[in-house]
C-alpha cells in the first residue's frame, strides 16, 4: 500500500497519539520503504523485578554453575532462560 501523503496530525499527548495509531494503518501516512534500520546503542531495555521461588538444591547447582563462569548466578539464569526462549521460538 502506497502512503496518500497524509500529514499525521498533532497530539495533546501520548495517550491521544496512542489512540490514534490503534484506529489507524501507519503505511497511509509513512512510506515505510524508505525506512532506514536505527542502532541506538545507549539504549538500555526496561527490566522488571520478579519473585522466582526455585528448589533450593537447583538454586546451590545454578550458583555452582555460575561460579564456574565467573558470573552473577542472576546473570547466568537470564543467560539460560533466553537460550531456552529462543529455541522454543524457532521451534514454532
Amino acid at each position: 500500500m502506497n502512503p496518500t501523503n497524509k500529514k499525521i496530525p498533532k497530539f495533546k499527548n501520548e495517550d491521544e497519539e496512542r489512540q490514534f495509531w490503534e484506529t489507524h494503518d501507519s503505511s497511509a501516512f509513512i512510506d515505510w520503504k524508505k525506512g532506514k534500520r536505527l542502532v541506538l546503542p545507549d539504549i538500555q531495555p526496561s527490566l522488571k523485578t520478579i519473585s522466582l521461588r526455585l528448589p533450593e538444591a537447583m538454586l546451590e547447582e545454578l550458583k555452582l554453575l555460575a561460579h564456574k563462569r565467573d558470573v552473577p548466578y542472576q546473570s547466568l539464569l537470564k543467560i539460560f532462560l533466553s537460550e531456552k526462549i529462543n529455541e522454543e521460538l524457532k521451534s514454532l
